[in-house]
């Protein structure tokens, strides 16, 4: 069985796109503030070399 959901933007108004993108923003800078700022050294080193191509500092 193939079911397929098709989303039409065109009925999502500005103020709710904006909405949206301002979330995404804000759970992007927890998640790269969180792990750039994280104490584990797991969490550290498995993030370091994306970070540093990022130009975020950790040093």
């Amino acid at each position: 069985m193939n079911t397929q959901t098709a989303v039409n933007t065109a009925h999502i108004s500005i103020s709710q796109r904006l909405i949206a993108g301002l979330v995404t923003l804000f759970i992007g800078l927890v998640l790269v503030g969180g792990v750039g700022f994280a104490s584990d050294m797991n969490i550290h080193n498995g993030a370091h070399d994306t970070r540093h191509s990022l130009g975020f500092p950790c040093h």
